[in-house]
């Protein structure tokens, strides 16, 4: 499995109701999604930040999303308003605890 996380700290708040409303329009479709097995959304509005922890079959399904039309339309549409960071790993097993834990890790950058 491969897990990603994904960071949007935005530059004005004003923009965070309108990210996190698309995010979740994205969700509502998530199990039209090719090797999606699970996601999270997460916010923290007093730093502007938004985001989604996701666990996906291979590189090849977090590929097939991101070139999503539904997705790409929002990026799209959001871009310059924030800074955007990810990152990946692979996972052995679909331990939830372990992969929320890792992605709140002080020693890795991004979400956390």
């Amino acid at each position: 499995m491969l897990v990603s996380v994904t960071d949007f700290r935005l530059d004005s708040i004003r923009d965070l109701p309108g990210v996190y409303r698309q995010a979740r329009r994205l969700a509502a479709r998530w199990p039209e999604l090719a090797g999606a097995y699970g996601m999270r959304l997460w916010t923290i509005p007093t730093a502007r930040r938004c985001g989604a922890v996701a666990v996906w079959r291979d590189p090849a399904a977090l590929h097939g999303f991101i070139a999503w039309p539904p997705h790409v339309a929002i990026m799209r549409a959001y871009q310059g308003r924030g800074t955007l960071t990810s990152v990946t790993w692979q996972a052995d097993t679909f331990d939830v605890k372990a992969i929320w834990d890792r992605t709140w890790s002080p020693s890795r950058s991004g979400a956390g």
